[in-house]
């Protein structure tokens, strides 16, 4: 069974961010939770847009602030469905269980 989320929540951003960065960014955020959905997220859009998220975010620091912000507000764990993706390089779509 997929995570129940509150979809009433806010994507984390910086003000710094370009309009395409965020569009980028916010296409990332939105990988992750299609990971809990019933037909889950293709796997290299997954990984392409974790790729251009640590472009547009090179800090570690600023990264991981995200990534708890989003986690936070979302219920939703970054870390569990890149691992996921990563341990499973074969499979086409990741679908992340609780």
């Amino acid at each position: 069974m997929a995570k129940k989320t509150d979809q009433n929540y806010a994507y984390p951003i910086v003000k710094d961010w370009s309009m395409q960065e965020l569009i980028d960014v916010t296409e990332f955020f939105r990988n992750i939770e299609r990971a809990y959905d019933e037909h889950g997220v293709n796997r290299q859009k997954l990984i392409d847009s974790f790729r251009r998220f640590q472009e547009i975010n090179p800090a570690r620091t600023e990264q991981n602030n995200l990534r708890r912000d989003f986690e936070k507000n979302s219920n939703l764990d970054i870390y569990q469905v890149l691992k996921n993706a990563q341990e499973h390089p074969k499979t086409k779509n990741i679908k992340q269980m609780d």
